[in-house]
């Protein structure tokens, strides 16, 4: 993987710039026509689930106010773990994009959500929807990246440091939601710069100071005591379905930005970036999963991640109905489409942590000025 500007084969060298912009026509075309089709089928779809993820949660909480029986605990664990999975995935994350806020509902609008995460709204939302989804994939510019731990582009320089990133991609993934915030608060460059004691960042380390004290408070000290007996159990319950949403989104949003045949861009490459080339970074820089209608609920319909940073600001229940149009788009443009199963997906996105934890065998060779290939078939799986 190196940046698309210095593949031998670049895979768009083939369009013309009026090609790139009736493609961003015709997504626009798409998007237009959803969001003039929006109404009740699609606010009962929220409603309906955020009621029964609700229902799940309450109801596996009382389960586990008798974990100290072992079918209790397995029963109410498992329970919390999918609860807290929608919560994040398919309602908070979706909620978080704007993705409702049509509904003019106060009660599911991205202004006022606060979701379960140790995350507070307002500051993934500038990291995630106002910067990654601007920047997608561009070296030095999307922090998603890596995380700013982890060296995932041959084109990004060696460190000794990344010997040891698959033991930290390991541990950020067991503690997603911690990592997420400290990403979010840009920890490790406000730390390298002095700027920690800068009135901004401590406010804003505040404001994640609260929100951790706030969900640990929830998960691992009332509940807990409320089930008396099974205090223990309880604690070691809801330990494990944090641990197990964590691992869960950790896979999924690997899976949509790191797997082999996702593209990355330099940076001087979206400078005066139009619509159409902003479409195309987004096609080329995302990674789909194929499954089942409740694996696209359970990953937040993140498994169609092409059509969601495409689209980012519709309703996620409608990415599926969009996406063979959007296949056939990505066919039309010789463009490659890439897709594949949960496992192959993430263990491409992990085998490419562990291959680039070393340094380069060899430096890329600069693309020729006139490379100009026949387009590939576009609909290969990964």
């Amino acid at each position: 993987m190196t940046v698309i500007q210095k593949k031998a084969h670049n895979p768009i060298a083939h369009l013309t710039a009026e090609d790139i912009e009736t493609l961003g026509k015709e997504l626009d075309a798409i998007r237009d026509r959803v969001i003039a089709s929006r109404g009740e089928a699609d606010a009962a779809y929220i409603r309906k689930l955020i009621a029964n993820q609700r229902r799940l949660e309450m109801g596996s909480r009382a389960v586990l106010l008798f974990s100290l029986f072992p079918p209790a605990w397995v029963v109410g664990t498992a329970g919390l773990a999918v609860a807290k999975i929608l919560e994040n995935m398919e309602i908070g994350h979706n909620v978080l994009h704007g993705q409702w806020d049509w509904m003019r509902d106060p009660k599911i609008h991205s202004t006022t959500w606060e979701w379960d995460h140790v995350s507070p709204a307002e500051q993934w939302k500038h990291s995630h929807n106002e910067l990654h989804h601007t920047y997608t994939n561009v070296l030095g510019k999307d922090n998603d990246l890596g995380y700013g731990i982890m060296r995932v582009d041959e084109d990004q320089r060696w460190h000794p440091f990344h010997l040891g990133q698959p033991l930290w991609n390991f541990i950020n993934a067991c503690f997603f939601e911690y990592g997420i915030a400290a990403y979010d608060l840009e920890l490790g460059r406000n730390l390298r710069k002095g700027r920690h004691k800068a009135p901004e960042f401590r406010a804003r380390a505040r404001a994640v100071g609260r929100k951790i004290r706030r969900q640990f408070l929830k998960d691992y000290i009332i509940h807990p005591l409320l089930s008396g007996p099974s205090f223990l159990h309880t604690l070691a319950a809801t330990f494990t379905a944090n641990l197990i949403r964590n691992l869960w989104s950790h896979s999924v949003i690997m899976c949509g930005h790191f797997p082999e045949g996702v593209e990355t861009f330099e940076r001087r490459s979206i400078v005066g970036e139009t619509r159409g080339e902003w479409y195309v970074r987004q096609m080329l820089g995302s990674a789909n999963i194929s499954g089942s209608k409740l694996m696209h609920i359970m990953t937040g319909n993140l498994s169609y991640q092409i059509e969601h940073h495409l689209f980012p600001d519709l309703p996620s229940n409608r990415y599926q109905e969009i996406a063979p149009e959007v296949r056939a788009l990505f066919a039309k443009y010789g463009l490659t489409y890439t897709v594949g199963p949960l496992p192959k997906q993430v263990a491409s996105a992990w085998w490419k942590v562990i291959r680039l934890s070393l340094p380069n065998r060899s430096t890329p060779a600069p693309r020729p000025a006139d490379d100009r290939p026949t387009p590939t078939p576009a609909l290969v799986d990964a």
